[in-house]
This record gives C-alpha cells, sequence and structure tokens, in this order.
C-alpha cells in the first residue's frame, strides 16, 4: 500500500514551512534515513530524513512551495514489491491516514537552500503543530483549530464559532484569530452562544487599507514580511499583551572588569599562527554574571505556567543575536558552570551560525533567561521585552566614562547601566531588585564569578 509522506514539524511552534529542495527524484530509491528533502522554517533550513524505504513514486509539493501546512501530502512512497505507476497515480489523502509516515527533521542542512529557490512570502504567525486538528466543542458545532488559535481567542474574549478558519479542512489558525481582532472574518454572533461574558474588548487596529490610505500613491514601497518578521511580530506582541512587565535600572562600574578583561585576554595562549585562541568580550562576563546570579537567586530562575512555577536547576542564558531580517537568541547552557573562555568561544559559534540560518531548534529554543546588548551601537539604557517562557531579559548599556561621587568627591568611572524587565506574575518587585543587585555585585567584581 503507498505510504504518504509528509510536511514535518520541525520545532513545537511550526505550522508551515518552505520546501526548498528535493535531494530525490521521481523513481529513486529511498532507504530509511537517508536525506531526501530540505525545509525552511523561519529560522533555519533543515534536512529531513524518511522513516521508511521504498521507491519515490510521486512527488506532490514541488521544491520552492512555500506556506506548506504541517502534515500536509508533499510526496508518496512505493514500498516493496508495489507498482510504482499504480502508486504515484493513487489520489492521496487529505489528511494522514494511519498507515501515513512523517518524515523525521535530522541535522540543520550542510548548505543554504539555493539560490534559485525563491524568497519567502508573506508567512502566517506560527503555532503549535498538532498531527490533527484538535475539535472544540461550542454548543453543537465542532470548531477545528490549533492550540496557539484557541489560546488568542480566549485571551482577546473572542468566541471561536464566530471565526472563519482558513487553514486545513477549515481549521481555525493564528492568523484567522488576529484577523478576527479587526473585525474581518467575523460571523454573527449566535444568540444562544453569547461571547464570554466579562472578557476585555480590544480596540480594533487600523487594516492594511486604512494604513496606506494615509499616504499618498507612490510614495512608497510594500515589501512583503518574510517568516521571521512574522514570528517575532506575534511572539512579541503576545508577550507584551499577556505579561505584565516591571523594570529595574541600575548602574554598574565596571573598572575592575575592564582591567580583568584586558589582562585576561593579553595572557590567552596562541594557536600555532601566533593568534590567541580566545579573546573576551564584556558581554561573556555579563552572560557568566547573570547565570551565576540566577543560582545565587533561585526564585528567579523561573517560568510562569499556570498550573504551576517552574523552577530550574541551571541558567541557561538566551543571547540576542542580529541577523537579516531580525533576530535570534541563541541559548549558553549551564552557562553557570561554563568558564568565561568557553563562554565566549560558545557565542562566536552561535553568532556566525545564526546569521546564516544554520542553528538547530534545540539551539534557540527554551532557555530560562535572556541578555539584549545594545552597548555596541552607543545605547545607554533602554528596555526589552521579554521572550516567554522566560521571566526575565537583561537589557545591557554600553560602558563609558561618567562623573560619580565617591566620599565627597567627583571621580571618573567606567559605568554600565543594566534594566532587568520581569514578568510580575512570576517575580515580585523586591525578588527582581535581589536579582540585579547581585547581578551588580558580580559584574562590578568579576573574581566572584570564579568562585
Amino acid at each position: 500500500m503507498p505510504i504518504n509522506i509528509l510536511m514535518p514539524a520541525l520545532s513545537p511552534t511550526m505550522e508551515k514551512g518552505n520546501l526548498a529542495r528535493w535531494l530525490k527524484k521521481e523513481g529513486d530509491q529511498v532507504k530509511s534515513g537517508e536525506v531526501i528533502a530540505e525545509i525552511e522554517t523561519d529560522k533555519a533550513t533543515m534536512e529531513v530524513e524518511a522513516v521508511d524505504e521504498g521507491t519515490l513514486a510521486k512527488i506532490l509539493v514541488p521544491e520552492g512551495t512555500q506556506d506548506v501546512p504541517v502534515n500536509d501530502v508533499i510526496a508518496v512512497l512505493a514500498g516493496e514489491g508495489e507498482d510504482v505507476k499504480a502508486a504515484g497515480s493513487a489520489p492521496a489523502a487529505a489528511a494522514p491516514k494511519p498507515e501515513a509516515k512523517p518524515i523525521a527533521s535530522a541535522a540543520p542542512a550542510a548548505t543554504a537552500a539555493p539560490a534559485a529557490a525563491p524568497a519567502p512570502k508573506p508567512a502566517t504567525a506560527p503555532a503549535p503543530a498538532a498531527p490533527a486538528a484538535a475539535p472544540q466543542v461550542n454548543g453543537h458545532a465542532r470548531i477545528f483549530s490549533s492550540p496557539l488559535a484557541r489560546r488568542l481567542a480566549k485571551d482577546a474574549g473572542i468566541d471561536l464559532g464566530r471565526i472563519t478558519g482558513t487553514g486545513p479542512h477549515g481549521r481555525v489558525v493564528a492568523r484567522d484569530v488576529e484577523e478576527a481582532k479587526s473585525g474581518k472574518g467575523l460571523k454573527a454572533a449566535p444568540s444562544a452562544a453569547p461571547a464570554a461574558a466579562g472578557a476585555p474588548a480590544l480596540a480594533p487596529s487600523m487594516s492594511d487599507k486604512q494604513i496606506l490610505a494615509l499616504f499618498e500613491p507612490g510614495s512608497y514601497e510594500v515589501i512583503p514580511h518574510d517568516g521571521m518578521r512574522r514570528t517575532i511580530a506575534q511572539r512579541l506582541t503576545a508577550s507584551v499583551q499577556n505579561v505584565p512587565h516591571f523594570y529595574l535600572t541600575i548602574d554598574c562600574d565596571i573598572g575592575k572588569l575592564l582591567a580583568a578583561r584586558e589582562e585576561i585576554n593579553a595572557a590567552a595562549p596562541k594557536d600555532k599562527e601566533k593568534k590567541p585562541l580566545y579573546k573576551l568580550s564584556v558581554n561573556d562576563f555579563v552572560i557568566k554574571a547573570m547565570a551565576v546570579a540566577l543560582q545565587k537567586i533561585p526564585n528567579c530562575n523561573v517560568s510562569w505556567t499556570e498550573g504551576g512555577m517552574v523552577k530550574h536547576k541551571h541558567s541557561d542564558v538566551g543571547v540576542a543575536v542580529a541577523m537579516p531580517g531580525g533576530l535570534i537568541t541563541p541559548i549558553i547552557r549551564k552557562a553557570e558552570t561554563k568558564t568565561l573562555s568557553e563562554i565566549s568561544s560558545e557565542m562566536k559559534d552561535f553568532a556566525a551560525r545564526a546569521r546564516s540560518r544554520k542553528l538547530k531548534p534545540e539551539e534557540y529554543q527554551g532557555g530560562t533567561t535572556a541578555v539584549s546588548n545594545l552597548g555596541m551601537y552607543g545605547i545607554n539604557h533602554f528596555t526589552a521585552v521579554i521572550n516567554p517562557p522566560h521571566a526575565t531579559i537583561l537589557a545591557v548599556g554600553t560602558s563609558e566614562e561618567r562623573p560619580v561621587v565617591r566620599n565627597g568627591k567627583i571621580e571618573i568611572a567606567s559605568m554600565m547601566s543594566v534594566t532587568l524587565s520581569c514578568d510580575h506574575r512570576a517575580i515580585d518587585g523586591a525578588l527582581g531588585a535581589e536579582l540585579i543587585g547581585a547581578f551588580k555585585q558580580l559584574i562590578e567584581n568579576p573574581v566572584m564569578m570564579m568562585v
């Protein structure tokens, strides 16, 4: 019996992907575990492997196709002894069947998708993928929707039964909820099922047409959003709407840190070409200090869930890295256990691979906190948006010489301002103050990070 090959979910939040390239053609033999295609997500290009063997009878989704929904049939595999032509001409099921075999993700592709692959079209905000749409009961009707769509609808106080689904088989997806917030695609409210009582009413946002009407025709160019930009917009909008932020700012004297950094870099061992094996940055010290501070104040090393507080054992620090079209936060795992030179080496590797979209999902998903440093751009103070499920993020400004008063005298010191954003559901003001105080003590006395 023919085996359907499905569009895989390469991460928990992936709902659609771009089929960048087929590495096999129709009629080719396929072995279990063999790489057969490259799939582009909003942040990476991944290789996918077959989990069964046979002959590739029919390719249903050609390479270069964008926004292919997860679990859609993309090809048909003829099993051993089957008629390849018959298998290729058999109609593919519209939804996954029990015998359907998905393809599993492997490692990031060694090379990016070929230049001939078209640029990404506007993608929908991703929602957690599921093998099949989950039914949502509303009165006597079954409403199929993604988990993210259900949560967004609940937060917005919108009855799912009033939303027109545009996903596979009429499934309500995140973009449908976003459209519904502005009044688009909403059905008339049924008399028997009123909207949730007490839900806050959201002011409708301006439509694209209303915004463009404000500007003179020909005076602008519309650049379509790519998947990364839409993902960033969706996640950060959800964070600001759902996470109660508060901010704590403190000034740090990093004179000792700068002196230690210079001394450590000068003493760094050299390779065969007489180049130093590492060169520490101020940000490496910041990552280490934040990691150790969370170990000193463990009640801040948490994630909020409705069921309970998730208290983490290790400090997994995400670090914001700018890349073309957006940013990504690769994670230094167990950063409290690593030396400054190890942190420096990992960050250089992450930054290089992030800019070429070669990071694996497990290298940028999760984490317990994050650091965003705009000091290299001359910014001396800013606030950062928390990236759930983190409960904190540290915004780091530039180091600069400032006049300070010590023992009644004005002196010049190398100062750096940092601002800690906290999720007030998980961390109260006094607890957040303890964390940023612990960070200040460590960053001002870097020798304390070594013990």
